[in-house]
């Protein structure tokens, strides 16, 4: 259980000492950014999904 908390700590401290911080939070907005994107699109299909249902009734 010791040796995979130390080799996490060691990519954590990797990922720490490899990334400067403007662009780990660059990424994570980016990535949030499309994310919010996805479910804005998904929701669009939905609601035309669903208004097309009804309207066959």
């Amino acid at each position: 259980m010791k040796k995979t908390t130390a080799l996490t700590m060691a990519s954590l401290l990797a990922l720490c000492v490899y990334l400067s911080s403007c662009s780990v939070i660059g990424g994570i907005f980016k990535m949030g950014m499309g994310f919010g994107i996805f479910l804005v699109l998904l929701v669009i299909a939905l609601v035309i999904f669903f208004v097309a249902k009804v309207s066959k009734k």
